[in-house]
């Protein structure tokens, strides 16, 4: 856990699949998951985003929300939504608005050339809109089982 722990959640508003905009502000009552991944329709963040696909129902018992969110556009968004028949919303971030406000942007090694990505990272706000668990750098095997456990021991 970081220091960022109860910290309050950087607030943003921006388009998301399904025609709506997502703020966190607007979420506060709820908790919130909060993952940013590096691209749609990659092996990795298709493999993530299955994975809370399948564990959404339980996270919704919990009054748990959950938003996917990278740098892609909303086109692709919805194209990744649609595919993957996922139950919850993808953010678009196109201009690094939330990616720089919670720290995701790190220098990373691609075929050998660095590159900047996203860091793979998931954050769990709390009903008063505080970030109360962060994961940076995830690893996607067991990650969307260890957040409902967190979330559950919250709730």
């Amino acid at each position: 856990m970081s220091q960022a722990q109860l910290s309050t959640a950087p607030d943003f508003s921006l388009p998301a699949t399904g025609g709506t905009e997502v703020s966190i502000a607007a979420q506060r009552g709820h908790f919130v998951v909060l993952y940013f991944y590096p691209k749609d329709n990659t092996p990795g963040c298709t493999t993530e985003g299955q994975n809370f696909r399948d564990a959404h129902a339980r996270f919704s018992r919990l009054d748990c929300r959950i938003f996917g969110i990278s740098r892609d556009s909303l086109k692709s968004h919805e194209n990744f939504k649609a595919k993957m028949s996922f139950p919850f919303e993808l953010i678009s971030d196109t201009d690094e608005v939330a990616c720089k406000l919670y720290d995701v942007i790190k220098m990373k090694n691609m075929y050998g050339k660095k590159v900047r990505g996203i860091e793979r990272s998931t954050f769990v706000i709390d009903r008063e809109g505080r970030i109360c668990r962060e994961w940076r750098g995830v690893k996607v095997p067991n990650h969307v089982q260890e957040v409902l456990e967190f979330v559950k021991s919250i709730a």
